[in-house]
């Protein structure tokens, strides 16, 4: 896809110019103390949107005075709120704008503007809702191996998440990635901080929204680098996404380990009473610890089915409400 029309740079009346009668595409850029790099993040992202939404959310530098001064269009957040509040405030004014598509891209500089019009073209073209950008379908920068390893677990958790299992992700924590119009009006769902992007895969799924994946590149070599902790990033998106998991597939999460543990005691049970009539000895250990995991587990497969019956009765009268 040719990128679109760049605007000019040079021209002042360019940078506060209102969008076009029918504007095809905004990018959304949260940004929290970016000032370092936000202003060339935004007039490389000009080049490809026909607006440029940053969020400055809550920056103590010049982060949204540079954002302006590059052409963008800038929304302050009164305080540090996270991500996903700073990015619904960005699709919330890009809806209102009536743009058809957004692209999203973090404002540190690590990803580059110039693959938005590749991250945005399924969209554009009508054949997805969500683009993903993946740093891992065909990799053009070295990944520290803590991330591969992090990235494959929350993208099995992920994917665990999608009813029906029709969309699989290599990327789910991307944060450069395109939103139809349809994706826009669906954007019904709370998040906080960084789960906004496991959030977003599990909320379009069961909706039917087309999902899609088209290969990026990244660069670590940024000033700020991430906002948190590696490690209590990963864990905290990991237990929201074991959340969703319980909430959408109650089987999965409750009857599996339910089934398992009921085995477990089974089997405990069984070795206890086969050593009694082999040797006349009791392994009380064994035979309380069994015990206690036979009900453990079936109260799990219990809790799993009655769970899994709410959800299926939840869904029905959902899809007689008709189509979002």
């Amino acid at each position: 896809m040719q990128p679109v029309t760049p605007q000019s740079l040079s021209c002042p009346e360019s940078v506060h110019a209102a969008p076009s009668p029918e504007p095809a595409l905004a990018a959304v850029i949260p940004a929290y103390n970016e000032g370092l790099v936000i202003g060339s993040v935004v007039l490389q992202a000009r080049q490809y949107a026909d607006q440029v939404i940053v969020v400055d959310d809550g920056s103590s530098d010049r982060t949204a005075a540079i954002a302006r001064l590059a052409g963008a269009d800038v929304i302050e957040m009164p305080e540090n709120g996270g991500k996903a509040k700073a990015m619904m405030a960005g699709f919330a004014r890009a809806r209102a704008l009536g743009y058809e598509a957004v692209v999203m891209l973090d404002g540190d500089g690590q990803h580059n503007p110039d693959e938005i019009p590749a991250v945005a073209a399924p969209v554009l073209a009508g054949v997805a809702d969500l683009v993903i950008g993946s740093r891992f379908l065909d990799v053009k920068a070295k990944i520290p191996a803590y991330r591969r390893a992090g990235q494959t677990v929350l993208n099995g958790f992920t994917n665990l998440s999608v009813d029906g299992g029709s969309f699989a992700t290599t990327d789910s924590q991307s944060g450069f990635r395109a939103l139809s119009r349809r994706a826009l009006e669906n954007l019904t769902f709370s998040s906080e901080g960084y789960n906004i992007e496991s959030d977003m895969i599990a909320h379009f799924a069961p909706l039917g929204l087309a999902m899609a994946e088209v290969p990026i590149s990244v660069t670590y070599d940024v000033p700020h680098k991430h906002k948190k902790n590696p490690v209590s990033h990963g864990f905290g998106v990991l237990a929201r996404i074991v959340g969703l998991i319980g909430y959408k597939r109650p089987l999965l999460s409750f009857g599996i380990p339910g089934a398992l543990i009921t085995l477990f005691g089974i089997g405990a049970e069984i070795y206890t009473f086969s050593e009694f009539y082999r040797t006349a000895q009791f392994h009380y250990i064994v035979f309380t610890g069994g015990f206690a995991a036979l009900i453990l587990g079936l109260l799990l497969v219990t809790s799993g089915l009655i769970l899994n019956s709410l959800v299926i009765i939840t869904r029905s009268s959902a899809a007689g409400r008709g189509p979002l």
